[in-house]
């Protein structure tokens, strides 16, 4: 069982490191994600992506696997409003409703999953 574990943490930590990877090649997708009332867009989305190819690198170091998965729980439960948002716009950020409808769950999936990572495998 705790290689199913292993599996799974090395899977949320790749997927990590590369959505953040992401917020440098695409910037632009990302802006209209980032909340109207925030300043410095540009600077919101450099910072997430950082942040969530630090916390995948995390959970890829035994010493502090469970910094990074308790890290990535808090941020997803952080960007969760944004999703839900995104369901109730007339134009939603991620292109459609199908979209948006798609990705909420997927919210939920990957918060429950560094959940379990957190308590099973680190």
């Amino acid at each position: 069982m705790k290689l199913f574990w292993t599996i799974l943490k090395i899977l949320l930590a790749l997927f990590m490191i590369y959505a953040g990877i992401q917020h440098f090649l695409k910037p632009s997708f990302y802006l209209s994600f980032v909340p109207y009332f925030l300043p410095f867009k540009m600077l919101v989305i450099y910072l997430s992506g950082v942040l969530e190819i630090v916390l995948g690198v995390l959970l890829l170091l035994p010493k502090y696997a469970k910094l990074g998965a308790t890290g990535i729980l808090w941020l997803m439960i952080i960007f969760l409003p944004i999703h839900i948002w995104d369901v109730f716009l007339d134009q939603p950020a991620i292109g459609s409703h199908e979209a948006a409808m798609i990705r909420l769950p997927i919210q939920f999936v990957i918060i429950g999953l560094a959940w379990a990572v957190r308590k099973y495998a680190t």
